[in-house]
């Protein structure tokens, strides 16, 4: 028994003589850090002792680089505990590595106790420098490396950084997480230094779950600054990000919310990412967010965005839906902030796409009634709002006849008429866009919108700077008064037909020609219309056009020329 224990201590890396204790316990660690690389058994135990001694290892450097190694109190008692420790993991170690353990049960729980020991010492050298053993001038975080620095240099700023962050107290831990952050947001060189140093993602994800909220903040800062790039998602994924993120959601500050928001959003543009924010609660704290109308417009834009990426997933979507997202964002429409009705808005559009169930759902918790009145023009709302829910009525409302007859009888084409007449450009283009798909899909729509003076607002479109409105208010044009008490009350106003002839001068090379001659032969189905064209001053358009072999041009021609108008037509062109 004695010459076997002899000999595993005479193999033990610890049997070495010479070197200060503190120096020979880096050593130590630095060796069984490396050694656990080859253990193929126990590979998560061991992958967590590995991290445990990679934050023991950055302790006993920070505690090297200071003048606390000259207190013999702690080379007296604390660093032989720490050797004896690491000897005892070292033996597990070779165990595990010639298989020749007696019992996985019983390796398994050995590997527990070591793996709680080890964080035991890490925390005893963390304590020495929240009592300030460490002289004041080391708390003082090192110069930045310049612009032209090597990666050498650094690689030691940012380890310096991670030594400060592990074991240091609050303040210090609080003024190397800031530099961090100063430094990620302008090179990105420094992450990938971060994440090739073992344990730093390690310990920033495990600063999500610190007391102090300052520390919170700023490693929320810090691991959505890492979330940005793509190269780094899956480190973060794989060191368990996810549920401390969450877990932040719930009880964190408002910043600290925002900055994990904001690091989910970017984690959940990939879809592989969606199911463990679900897994982990997220849809239900995401939407308690939503819900909280203390909650700042940026907070809840924030968490839209974030279930917007996970409701591209159909089995995540049908939860959210269980879990009252519906009624959680038709309550937000009645906000007042401005942000949060926009992105509530958004965010329905997103839940409703190709879903019928899910837009009747809306509709019966009044969500329509609500859209329709931030379009109001009378309402306080600013222009950006009723822009995003004009789109969002289009969006819900126009692919239902229950839902559009709802629309028509809430005044709805009343503000579609208003913004007609005196909207700036990008509403007035918004509304024309709704008028041309009712003018598709409603005939009666169509009718309404007739006989509420919709067409006298087109007719003065025709005549736009855009090519693309003059082709909308055309064709709806065309559409509308293909009923026949349109027609009716289209010719009833002098100005409409002459201005339409007007436009086709050939001369002008309007690109209208086409809508417009379709109007037009909509007209002659009407006698009081035909008159009417004949009697323009602008017939002579029409001839012109029918001369340059314009199909439609020659067929109105052929209209106006039957047996009834070809006495007046003869007069008026020949005079």
């Amino acid at each position: 028994m004695g010459e076997a224990k002899t000999h595993k201590e005479s193999n033990s890396p610890g049997s070495s003589a010479g070197d200060p204790s503190l120096r020979r316990a880096i050593k130590l660690v630095t060796s069984l850090i490396s050694l656990s690389h080859s253990i193929r058994v126990f590979s998560g135990k061991w992958q967590s002792i590995r991290t445990k001694l990679e934050d023991l290892l950055s302790g006993l450097t920070s505690i090297e680089n200071s003048d606390a190694c000259e207190n013999p109190s702690l080379s007296g008692d604390i660093f032989p505990a720490i050797i004896e420790t690491i000897n005892e993991c070292h033996n597990l170690s070779r165990r595990c590595l010639d298989l020749s353990y007696s019992g996985k049960l019983l390796m398994q729980s050995d590997l527990d106790i070591i793996g709680s020991k080890i964080d035991c010492h890490t925390k005893n050298l963390s304590s020495i420098h929240t009592a300030g053993i460490l002289k004041n001038s080391y708390a003082i975080v090192v110069s930045r490396p310049g612009p032209t620095a090597s990666k050498e240099d650094m690689r030691f700023y940012v380890k310096d950084l991670l030594s400060r962050v592990k074991v240091g107290g609050t303040e210090l831990k609080k003024q190397a997480l800031i530099a961090f952050n100063e430094v990620i947001k302008e090179d990105e060189r420094y992450i990938k230094i971060a994440v090739e140093v073992g344990g730093f993602i390690g310990i920033l994800v495990s600063l999500l779950d610190f007391e102090e909220t300052e520390i919170q903040e700023e490693a929320a800062m810090a691991v959505s600054v890492i979330a940005g790039f793509d190269l780094y998602k899956s480190v973060l994924i794989g060191a368990g990000v996810i549920g401390p993120l969450i877990r932040v959601l719930d009880s964190g500050s408002e910043m600290g919310k925002e900055r994990c928001t904001m690091c989910l959003m970017k984690l959940t543009a990939n879809s592989d990412n969606v199911w463990s924010v679900s897994a982990h609660g997220g849809v239900t704290a995401l939407l308690k967010i939503c819900a909280n109308c203390d909650c700042g417009g940026e907070l809840v834009g924030l968490a839209c965005g974030v279930l917007r990426n996970l409701v591209g997933v159909e089995e995540i979507k049908r939860y959210v839906v269980e879990e009252g997202a519906i009624s959680t964002f038709t309550m937000l429409l009645r906000s007042k902030d401005e942000v949060s009705v926009i992105n509530s808005i958004e965010f329905l559009q997103t839940l409703a796409f190709g879903d019928d169930s899910i837009r009747q759902t809306i509709a019966k918790e009044d969500g329509f009634g609500l859209l329709i009145h931030v379009l109001d023009p009378k309402s306080s709302f600013l222009q950006k709002s009723r822009l995003v829910a004009l789109c969002g009525i289009m969006d819900l409302c126009f692919t239902s006849v229950t839902s559009l007859s709802m629309l028509l009888s809430d005044g709805f084409l009343d503000h579609i008429l208003y913004f007609l007449r005196n909207g700036e450009i990008s509403m007035q283009e918004l509304a024309l866009k709704a008028v041309f798909k009712l003018c598709e899909i409603s005939e009666e729509a169509n009718k309404t919108m007739g006989e509420s003076g919709f067409m006298p607002e087109l007719v003065k479109l025709l005549d736009s700077k855009s090519f693309e409105v003059r082709e909308m208010a055309a064709e709806s044009l065309s559409i509308m008064i293909s009923v026949p008490r349109n027609r009716k009350l289209f010719v009833q106003n002098e100005e409409n037909v002459g201005l339409i002839l007007k436009l086709l001068d050939p001369e002008e090379g309007n690109s209208g020609n086409r809508k417009l001659l379709s109007i037009l032969m909509s007209l002659t189905s009407c006698q009081t219309a035909r008159k009417k064209i004949v009697q323009s001053g602008y017939m002579k358009n029409i001839e012109k056009l029918a001369m340059a072999e314009v199909s439609d041009a020659k067929k109105i021609v052929r209209k106006l020329s039957s047996n009834r108008f070809r006495v007046m037509w003869s007069g008026i062109w020949h005079s």
